[in-house]
C-alpha cells in the first residue's frame, strides 16, 4: 500500500524556490528516465465535433457555437495511414480521439481494427472515446490498447464550474473501468481555466492518489477558442491565464509526486517560446504531441520541434515497437 499524498506536502511543493524545485524534479526524473529522451506522440480526431458534453473549454462541444461542424468516424483505412505517416516522422505512440460522451456499440467493430491495425505498425496506441461501460473496456483491451486517456480535467472543487453534463467521479469510474480491463491509465488535466494555485494542489492530489498513478500524465495549457465559455472568459479576463513560471512549477510537482510516469506536454504548447519549453523539459516533462494538429487545435509543427530538440540535445525516444518505457 502507498503512502496517502496529503494536500498541505503538496501546497509545500508549490512554495518552494523555484531553482531547489527544478532541482529536486530534475534529479528524480534522471533517476527514472532517460534525461535526454522525449517520446514524440501523434492525435488524430478520428470523429471530430458535435460532442453532447458541455465542457467549458472544448471547441467540440454542440452545445457551444465555434463554427465547427460535426463529422463521422473516420475510414479505418485512412487512420491507419495517418498513423504510418506519423511513425515515419518520428512518433512511437499514436492517440485516437473521438468526441463522443461515450462510444456507441455500432462503432466498436471499427475502433477494434483501428487499434490492431495501428499497432501491427509497432506504435504504442491510445484512444480517447469519452466514459466507458465494462464490457467496452475489456474489448478495446482485448484488442491490445495500450493506453486509454481519460483526464480528470481540474481539481474536484472547480470541477462543476468546467462542465455540468458529467460529474467528476464518473471520470473516476471509468478510471477504474480502464484498470480492471488491464490497460495503462492516460489522465491528466488542463491548466489556465481560471483555477486557483489550491485548485492545482488538489488537481495533483487526485492523480496522485488514485489506486495506481498514471502511466501517462498529460499537462495542457488551456487553448481558448472563441465561442467557448472558457475562450470568451479569457478574451474578457486575460489575467486568467496561468502564468509561465507557475505552469513550469506545476510540470515540477507533477515529476515529483508521480517519477515513474511519462509527463506529457500537450495542448497550448505552440503559445509556448522555447525557453518556457526547455523549462518545462527541465521540471520533468518527457512527451510531447508533435504535428501541425491537435484534434481541432493548432500545434508546434515537427520542423519546430526538430529545431528545438537540436537546440537542447534532446532526441526522440524509441519505445521500441510499442513497449511501454522501462523506469531505471
Amino acid at each position: 500500500m502507498r503512502t496517502p499524498i496529503t494536500r498541505p506536502a503538496i501546497a509545500a511543493l508549490f512554495k518552494r524556490p523555484l531553482l531547489d524545485l527544478l532541482g529536486e524534479a530534475q534529479a528524480i526524473h534522471r533517476w527514472h528516465h532517460d534525461a535526454n529522451a522525449i517520446q514524440l506522440s501523434t492525435l488524430l480526431s478520428i470523429k471530430t465535433g458535435g460532442c453532447a458534453e458541455d465542457c467549458g473549454y472544448c471547441s467540440q462541444s454542440a452545445h457551444h457555437k465555434t463554427g465547427l461542424k460535426a463529422g463521422k468516424l473516420v475510414d479505418v483505412d485512412n487512420v491507419v495511414t495517418a498513423a504510418a505517416v506519423a511513425k515515419a516522422a518520428g512518433s512511437s505512440r499514436f492517440c485516437m480521439g473521438a468526441a463522443w460522451r461515450s462510444p456507441k456499440a455500432r462503432d466498436m467493430p471499427a475502433l477494434l481494427d483501428m487499434i490492431a491495425r495501428v499497432k501491427a505498425l509497432g506504435l504504442e496506441t491510445c484512444m480517447t472515446l469519452g466514459m466507458l461501460e465494462d464490457d467496452q473496456a475489456e474489448r478495446l483491451a482485448g484488442a491490445g490498447l495500450d493506453y486509454y486517456n481519460h483526464n480528470i480535467d481540474t481539481s474536484p472543487e472547480h470541477y462543476g464550474a468546467i462542465v455540468s453534463t458529467r460529474r467528476f467521479e464518473d471520470r473516476l469510474d471509468t478510471l477504474s473501468r480502464v484498470r480492471a480491463a488491464g490497460m495503462a491509465v492516460c489522465c491528466g488535466g488542463i491548466l489556465g481555466m481560471g483555477e486557483s494555485r489550491e485548485d492545482r494542489v488538489s488537481f495533483l492530489h487526485a492523480l496522485a492518489n488514485l489506486p495506481e498513478p498514471p502511466e501517462s500524465v498529460p499537462l495542457n495549457a488551456l487553448v481558448p477558442v472563441p465561442g467557448t465559455p472558457l475562450g470568451d472568459m479569457l478574451r474578457d479576463v486575460p489575467s486568467a491565464r496561468i502564468d509561465d513560471i507557475e505552469f513550469v512549477r506545476t510540470v515540477a510537482v507533477a515529476r515529483i509526486l508521480m517519477p515513474r510516469s511519462v509527463v506529457r506536454l500537450s495542448a497550448g504548447r505552440e503559445s509556448m517560446s522555447e525557453t518556457m519549453q526547455a523549462l518545462c523539459f527541465m521540471a520533468g516533462a518527457n512527451s510531447i504531441f508533435t504535428g501541425d494538429r491537435l484534434l481541432t487545435a493548432g500545434n508546434a509543427g515537427a520542423n519546430s520541434d526538430a529545431a528545438l530538440f537540436a537546440k537542447l540535445g534532446l532526441f526522440a525516444l524509441d519505445t521500441q515497437d510499442g513497449g511501454q518505457e522501462a523506469a531505471a
